[in-house]
């Protein structure tokens, strides 16, 4: 399985300034894996960010994927790709990008979750957990109850794939949500928006590893 990190920042809509300055704090507080989603501008802005960020990436040893476009993630030499519902298939994406990216797409049931295995997608965005302004054309809602049910029905077929709930995560989330057998929370406006956005990130990986070890104990 390629590298997975229990805790994805992704950006939220800024400009660069905004956009490097909130994930340095991310990176300084821990974080180990940024996806660049940037829905405004033009596809060199999307390069030119994309590049900075994967730049600061690399200097920590942490992950940076590009959300939605293969061949700008390739143009920042990052490490891989977001693809949305609508986006290029994953097996495109594979045939585009070789074996060694890490390709993700977003799921809101589970025959997206199953396709996006069989399609050999890396991991799942599995969401929206609940509304969030942060992105358009929201899908149905999941609520704590649809990850409980979609995470076992996932896991009773035999899938392995990582998880990461996305969509409206707030701090108090972290235990209830790790507790439906996700494999790690993808989070935005709560970084971009806080007072110390360093702060909260360790805060935030420190309650994830706290969970999982709860979990194991109880095993």
């Amino acid at each position: 399985m390629k590298r997975y990190e229990p805790l994805m920042l992704i950006t939220a809509q800024g400009n660069a300034e905004d956009i490097i300055t909130t994930t340095n704090a991310f990176l300084h507080g821990g974080g180990r894996w940024v996806q660049l989603r940037l829905k405004e501008g033009t596809n060199q802005q999307r390069v030119t960010i994309g590049s900075q960020l994967v730049s600061l990436c690399r200097n920590v040893d942490a992950v940076c994927i590009i959300n939605d476009s293969p061949e700008i993630a390739m143009a920042c030499n990052a490490h891989g790709v977001h693809l949305g519902k609508n986006d290029m298939p994953v097996s495109r994406a594979r045939a585009l990008m070789g074996n060694d990216a890490i390709i993700g797409g977003t799921a809101n049931t589970l025959n997206d979750m199953i396709h996006l295995a069989t399609e050999g997608a890396d991991y799942i965005g599995l969401g929206p957990f609940r509304f969030t302004t942060t992105k358009q054309n929201l899908s149905p809602v999941l609520g704590l109850d649809g990850y409980v049910r979609l995470m076992a029905q996932f896991r009773r077929m035999g899938y392995t794939l990582p998880v990461t709930a996305i969509g409206g995560i707030v701090p108090e989330d972290v235990t209830a949500l790790m507790g439906t057998g996700v494999t790690g929370l993808a989070i935005s406006g709560i970084i971009a928006s806080h007072a110390n956005p360093q702060a909260i990130t360790t805060y935030l990986i420190q309650q994830i590893h706290s969970t999982n070890q709860t979990a194991l104990c109880e095993q």
